[in-house]
C-alpha cells in the first residue's frame, strides 16, 4: 500500500498542468515575442558586452582574455576622468534646471481655466521633435559668432556677444537646458495626471482654515507627488548619466573635451579608435555606476519609510 502511495505522489499531477496550460498558456503565447526579442537585442548584447571587455580586441574580434586590463586601462585615461567630472556636473545641473521644472509646468497647467487643450500640446510638443533637430535648433540659438540668434539680439540691443558654446563655463549649463526643452514637458503631463487624482475637499478644507496656495503646496500637493518626484528623479539620473546625442551633436565634446561625457568615451573608443574592450569597459563601468546610485538611493527611501 505504501509503495502504490508514493508512486501516486510521484506520478506528475497532469490534471494540474493542463490547468496552467488553459490559464496561463495564452499569456506567455502573447509575452513569448517580447521575451524572445528582449533575449536577442538585450540580454544578449549586454552579456556580450560584459564578456569583450575582458578580452583584448582587434577590431571587432577577441584575441586574448587579459582580465581587468581594459578597466585599469579606461579609469587610468585623463579623458575617462574628465569624462566622469562632467557626467556629474551634467547630473548636477539636470537636477537643479530639470527637475523641479516640469513640476512647476504641471502646476501651472492645473490652475489653467481657459486654453488647457492648448496649453497641453504646446507643454507636451517640444518632446515630438527628433532629439537632433533640437539639438541644432538651440546650436543655432548659442551659436558664439555673431550670426548665432541670441548673439544677434544682444548686439541689437547694444550688449557684446557671448562665446556661449565655447565657454567652458556654460557648455554643460546650456545643453542641459536643451535637454530641459525637450523633455521636461512629457514628465510635466505625467505630473498634471498625479495632480488630477487629488482630493480636491483637502483643499477647500485648507482654505475653510484660512491656508493660501503655499500651504496648501506644502501640505496637499507636495506630499501627494512625492512618490512620482521620487521616481523621477531616479529616472533623470539614469537618463542623464547616458546623455550622448546633445553633446555630440551641439559641441562635439568640446570646447577641450568640457563637455565630453561617458557614452562618448565609450563611443570613441568603438569607433573612432576600434578598440571594444576599452568601450564595453567603458559602458560597464557607467552601469555599475548606475546600479550603485540606484541602490543606495532606494536604501534610503526604505529606510526614512520604516522612521
Amino acid at each position: 500500500m505504501k509503495s502504490k502511495r508514493n508512486a501516486a505522489l510521484k506520478k506528475p499531477d497532469r490534471n494540474l498542468f493542463v490547468y496552467w496550460l488553459k490559464k496561463d498558456g495564452p499569456a506567455w503565447l502573447i509575452l513569448m515575442p517580447f521575451l524572445i526579442t528582449g533575449i536577442i537585442f538585450c540580454w544578449e548584447p549586454l552579456l556580450s558586452g560584459i564578456r569583450i571587455s575582458f578580452f583584448d580586441t582587434r577590431g571587432f574580434e577577441t584575441t586574448e582574455f587579459i582580465g581587468l586590463q581594459n578597466y585599469k586601462d579606461v579609469i587610468t585615461d585623463s579623458v575617462f576622468l574628465t569624462a566622469m567630472a562632467n557626467t556629474f556636473k551634467y547630473t548636477l545641473w539636470s537636477i537643479v534646471l530639470g527637475l523641479f521644472t516640469p513640476v512647476f509646468i504641471s502646476l501651472v497647467l492645473n490652475e489653467l481655466v481657459h486654453g488647457k487643450a492648448f496649453f497641453r500640446f504646446a507643454t507636451y510638443f517640444p518632446c515630438i521633435v527628433p532629439g537632433v533637430v533640437t539639438s541644432v535648433m538651440w546650436l543655432l540659438m548659442f551659436y558664439p559668432g555673431d550670426g548665432g540668434i541670441l548673439n544677434y539680439i544682444r548686439s541689437f540691443m547694444g550688449l557684446p556677444a557671448l562665446q556661449w558654446l565655447n565657454d567652458p563655463s556654460m557648455t554643460i549649463m546650456l545643453i542641459v537646458i536643451t535637454m530641459t526643452w525637450g523633455g521636461a514637458g512629457s514628465t510635466a503631463i505625467l505630473y498634471l495626471a498625479d495632480l488630477q487624482s487629488v482630493n480636491t475637499d483637502l483643499y477647500e478644507a485648507v482654505s475653510l482654515d484660512g491656508g493660501g496656495i503655499w500651504r496648501k503646496f506644502i501640505h496637499i500637493t507636495l506630499p501627494h507627488m512625492s512618490g512620482m518626484i521620487k521616481m523621477m528623479f531616479v529616472m533623470q539620473i539614469i537618463s542623464v548619466f547616458q546623455v550622448f546625442q546633445q553633446p555630440l551633436t551641439m559641441t562635439g565634446g568640446g570646447p577641450n573635451n568640457a563637455s565630453i561625457t561617458l557614452a562618448m568615451v565609450s563611443y570613441d573608443y568603438a569607433f573612432a579608435t576600434v578598440e571594444m574592450g576599452k568601450s564595453t569597459a567603458t559602458s560597464v563601468i557607467m552601469a555599475l555606476m548606475l546600479l550603485v546610485f540606484t541602490v543606495l538611493y532606494m536604501r534610503i527611501k526604505s529606510h526614512s519609510m520604516d522612521e
